[in-house]
């Protein structure tokens, strides 16, 4: 018989909810699962003030819903929710009506004004993927039409922002905007003077999730970056221009430009009309029991900002976080599959969150994390570091690999005025063209290296026992370790070269380390590490006639010995396999980098095959280059004079088209 899921938002807890389902009923068809939401994104509600602050693109906190349930047995509607016939178990959308068994409610929250007089009309919000992008226009534009008013006292009233509210929302976009006035003003020739910008709140300090001396922390980055704090000051009134404030049983009026509003939330429309055969209680949230099950209808079930529910032991119902959104979408998720199935134990749901983090700008964040019981306060790097790992676990869940690559591009490689903790150390600042002469020579020696390699006979008989044999022998003599007469007349048959051990192609194009086996030269560093590798570093002269071209590094790693002695070297078929592997890699890589094809798998094969002379014979650092070229054109450096600038793009377009590559988001935006 069917068993019909309705969810309605996709919000954070509404798509997890509906991919576990989709994992859990995949293989059954007698179950369908539809999610219903107004737009046709998911928002990053937690990023927003990135993008009103004109820090990352506003494409950075989108995601298209039919790119996070590509593949997958979900239905996603695009629909506003007018209300719910829980008698006849129908969803009532604008467009349409959606029969169910199953409800989840998951459709978040909006903005709360307190009935204060005016605050919705004339305050800028930042609840919503369009508030964010309005406010970031708004900002922009204020300061370009100040810059134009010559009235100094209009100017400044037109330079004046106040954020209303000093929780998590309010305190990360005061400090957003207070990180990207100085770049404003200095844009439009503007004095930092004329600029007021005021965080207001009636609670007594910043932030009262965290400890009082986070949050002194907190205070003092504002008030270092120019931010003004008012605090236990209450807003009693809101006009287009101006705010009036209650502090102290003193009322005062202040000249305003912008207002934020940032001071609260409650649970979004839809919710309150959907629940209002259900049991409301404070924000209009909905009482739900130990299973996530509203109170009044065992068939549906609330969660994410939502929902209302005081775990046990607890004093306070769960907080309105992502982390509660994803622990409630699982106990969710668990037990409507139970009420299906009739298999398993329905789960109480025992959410156990690991603190709290906030950041004031891009550089700078305080957290307080850990496990229930133990929490520890984490130094500002940290904090920021911790921030950002936590976006990747996100985006993990929803949208893989995809999202982690443009989040990354965002955040760190494309990061405007150095506005991140790492500052714009990784920012893609160099103009790429300049990487094309390296990239052609990078390719123009690999190629060179593998037609000297099918010269010296490669494709014709075995060559990697004198070949590796000469310099593990070369090493050996530095090193003062002695070989048996066996071991070197092996090495003299192989090479033809007795003890003098000449380098082949590879020693002339990579370095890799050959020459003379003779007891002279330097060791520098000869350190064996936990037995699992032992590092090499010699000079072929004594130092004071060394040159860079006669120090070899490598890396003897027992496990690769193992492999070359007993797999590679005692058989001449598998000799002259991997030698061929060996000239072709080579080749191909010369003419993908010459041309500018394929230059990302192109670099990173060289950098594979450099790692395995590193490991074998050995590299003279006077080729240490082609290991650092290599990095170097690693990323976008074929889309400058070639192929891939034409080739890429149409394969990107086929390849997103691939069902498995849409239903495991293995490619990039």
């Amino acid at each position: 018989m069917e068993k019909r899921i309705v969810i309605i938002g996709a919000g954070y807890a509404g798509i997890l909810t509906a991919k576990k389902l989709a994992k859990k009923f995949k293989k059954n068809n007698d179950v369908t699962i539809t999610i219903i939401d107004k737009n046709p994104f998911h928002t990053m509600l937690t990023e927003l003030h990135e993008v009103a602050a004109n820090r990352v693109d506003e494409d950075s906190i989108k995601i298209n819903l039919k790119k996070v349930f590509a593949g997958r047995k979900v239905d996603v509607k695009l629909d506003t929710v007018t209300s719910v016939d829980y008698d006849k178990k129908i969803v009532v959308g604008s467009n349409e009506s959606y029969k169910f068994d199953y409800l989840v409610i998951a459709a978040g929250s909006k903005p709360t004004f307190f009935g204060i007089p005016g605050a919705e009309e004339f305050t800028y919000k930042l609840w919503s993927y369009e508030d964010a992008v309005l406010l970031r226009e708004h900002i922009h534009n204020t300061f370009r039409i100040a810059s134009c008013e010559p009235n100094e006292t209009e100017r400044k009233r037109l330079l004046s922002f106040y954020v209303v509210g000093a929780g998590f929302t309010g305190v990360e976009m005061i400090g957003e905007l207070a990180e990207y006035v100085p770049f404003l003003c200095e844009k439009y020739d503007i004095k930092r003077s004329d600029v007021t910008l005021v965080n207001v709140d009636g609670l007594s300090r910043p932030i009262p999730n965290l400890p009082e001396k986070l949050s002194g922390k907190v205070s003092k980055r504002l008030e270092k970056m120019g931010v003004k704090l008012i605090m236990s000051a209450f807003v009693t009134n809101v006009t287009k221009d101006s705010i009036e404030l209650k502090q102290n049983d003193k009322v005062q009026t202040y000249s305003v430009g912008t207002i934020i509003w940032a001071a609260g939330i409650q649970s979004a429309d839809v919710t309150k009309e959907a629940g209002t055969n259900l049991e409301l209680v404070r924000g209009g949230r909905i009482q739900v029991d130990s299973h996530l099950r509203s109170t009044k209808n065992q068939n549906v079930y609330v969660i994410g900002d939502n929902m209302y529910f005081v775990p046990e032991g607890e004093e306070r119902p769960v907080p309105q976080m992502v982390e509660n959104c994803e622990q409630s979408a699982h106990t969710c998720a668990h037990n409507i599959v139970a009420a299906i199935t009739g298999k398993g134990e329905m789960e109480v749901y025992k959410p156990a969150f690991h603190g709290v983090m906030v950041c004031v700008g891009g550089r700078y964040g305080v957290a307080h994390v850990g496990l229930p019981n133990h929490f520890f306060s984490l130094p500002s790097f940290f904090a920021m570091f911790a921030k950002h790992f936590i976006n990747i676990i996100y985006f993990i869940q929803v949208l893989g690999w995809n999202k982690i690559f443009n989040y990354a591009k965002h955040e760190f490689f494309t990061i405007r005025n150095n506005r991140s903790f790492v500052g714009g150390h990784f920012s893609n600042k160099t103009p790429s063209f300049l990487l094309v002469a390296l990239r052609f020579w990078l390719g123009a020696v690999w190629l060179f290296e593998g037609i000297m390699k099918i010269v010296d006979g490669w494709f014709k008989a075995p060559k990697l026992t004198g070949f590796f044999g000469g310099a593990n022998s070369w090493y050996n003599s530095i090193l003062g370790i002695v070989e048996t007469s066996a071991g070197a007349d092996t090495v003299s048959a192989a090479t033809g070269a007795g003890a003098d051990v000449a380098a082949d192609a590879v020693s002339a194009a990579t370095g890799a380390a050959g020459g003379a086996v003779e007891a002279i030269g330097q060791v520098l560093a000869d350190w064996n590490i936990l037995g699992l590798v032992k590092v090499i570093f010699v000079s072929g002269k004594t130092l004071a006639e060394s040159k860079i071209s006669d120090y070899a590094f490598k890396l003897d790693i027992p496990a690769m010995n193992w492999f070359i002695d007993k797999l590679i070297l005692p058989k001449d078929g598998v000799q002259l396999a991997m030698q061929i592997f060996i000239v072709v890699a080579e080749i191909l890589i010369g003419l993908a980098l010459m041309g500018g094809l394929f230059t990302t798998p192109a670099a990173a094969l060289s950098l594979i095959l450099q790692f395995m002379f590193v490991c074998t014979t050995g590299l003279y650092l006077g080729t240490f280059w082609m290991i650092f070229a290599g990095i170097a054109v690693l990323i976008g450096a074929g889309r400058t004079f070639g192929l891939d600038y034409y080739a890429i793009p149409g394969l990107k377009k086929v390849w997103k088209k691939l069902p498995f590559v849409r239903k495991w988001y293995i490619y990039n935006d």
